[in-house]
């Protein structure tokens, strides 16, 4: 029997790498002579990096800066093969994201991206020539400025001064030169692995949606989308109306206005979890599977929309090949749960009803799901029926 693992992260509990080895474990106690194939995913976000790294990429570090300045090391991955093929897979997270904040402070006014424009420099040094730019849980709502400044940009107030970083700056913006750009970025492939729909601005754009989440207050929000609008229009003077229109399209909004930075620059938009099970091989690893197990902390509504185990079902259902979820808690309703792709959900609540205890000993909680799916496998066969 052949068994694909490719769970998403546990957050605050286990690494997607991790959850597939305590599931592995516990179906080996039960099935010992099974073809396990452990394939961690992501969607685009967090343990996007793991992932790569998974699927046989090496890991690269860069001393860049954090989303309020200070210096941070950020960890990438990079394929092995010549320059034009090389590819380099970034979160944004670990360098301008919510979780690398200075002692946790939100700082939605000043929060920048530039630590997130030097991770693409260091990759571009790395001799990456393709690019894939994870930009779940960022920090900042400065339309991609900070990126663009730590790939070369400059910009300037009306006295010609450099703006200070930070999302409330670009409300004085008067000048973007674009000059110093770094000129690979001209044969470069940039992929931007975002699910959000979001344009730059309005009322769906990347201060009113996200900005409070970054600690936006309701007159933050009024300032920060004012601020992007007056950048956009700016940056669109320095860069064409192909990318002064880019602040309309789907997932501009992205990362508060990253997107948007990287749309203008001619990234290509895909949802995260595509480009996951692209460069993990997933679909070549299906084949002759006779069940996938998948999942994440939480299966929810939120779910439904591109997230990993989502994504992993229908590349399962290509083939066939029927899907169980397993998860920390599941607020799915059966029809929610069918629509997904699941022939079954198996949450750690079911073993243990408290939620700390269930993230504190999701490991050995996870064996324990592992154990018994298989014993309903070696039933289900015995039965002749579908794993359920």
């Amino acid at each position: 029997m052949k068994i694909v693992l490719a769970p998403d992260k546990f957050k605050g509990s286990l690494t997607a790498a991790g959850v597939a080895d305590a599931l592995a474990a516990g179906i080996r106690q039960v099935l010992p002579e099974a073809e396990l194939v452990q394939v961690p995913v992501a969607d685009g976000g967090e343990g996007t990096v793991s992932a790569a790294l998974g699927a046989g990429f090496t890991p690269r570090r860069a001393v860049v800066a954090g989303p309020t300045g200070q210096p941070l090391t950020a960890e990438f991955a990079v394929s092995d093969g010549p320059e034009r093929t090389r590819t380099a897979v970034i979160e944004m997270a670990a360098a301008s994201g919510l979780d690398v904040l200075l002692g946790g402070t939100l700082d939605a006014l000043g929060a920048t991206s530039l630590g997130t424009g030097q991770l693409i420099r260091a990759a571009l040094d790395a001799g990456c020539r393709r690019i894939i730019l994870g930009v779940g849980g960022s920090a900042c709502t400065d339309g991609g400025a900070g990126m663009l400044a730590g790939l070369g940009a400059r910009f300037t107030d009306d006295a010609g001064l450099d703006l200070p970083l930070g999302g409330a700056a670009l409300a004085r913006i008067a000048a973007a030169d674009l000059s110093g750009l770094d000129t690979r970025l001209d044969g470069a492939q940039l992929t931007l692995a975002a699910d959000v729909d979001n344009p730059l601005l309005g009322v769906r754009g990347a201060a009113a949606v996200f900005g409070p989440q970054k600690g936006a207050s309701p007159s933050d929000v009024e300032a920060l989308d004012a601020a992007l609008a007056r950048f956009a229009g700016i940056l669109g003077e320095a860069l064409g109306p192909a990318a002064a229109a880019s602040k309309d399209i789907p997932g501009a909004g992205a990362a508060g206005g990253v997107g948007y930075a990287a749309l203008a620059l001619g990234a290509q938009r895909r949802r995260g979890i595509d480009v996951v099970v692209e460069f993990t091989g997933l679909r070549g690893k299906l084949a002759g599977a006779d069940l996938v197990v998948t999942g994440e902390g939480s299966l929810d509504a939120q779910s439904l929309s591109g997230k990993a185990p989502v994504g992993v079902a229908a590349e399962a259902a290509a083939f066939g090949i029927p899907v169980v979820a397993v998860c920390g808690r599941s607020q799915l309703d059966a029809a929610s749960r069918a629509k997904a792709g699941f022939a079954s959900v198996h949450a750690l609540t079911d073993l243990e009803p408290d939620v700390d205890t269930c993230i504190r000993e999701a490991a050995s909680l996870l064996r324990r799901l592992g154990r018994d799916l298989a014993v309903t496998i070696v039933d289900s066969n015995s039965r002749k029926e579908p794993v359920r």
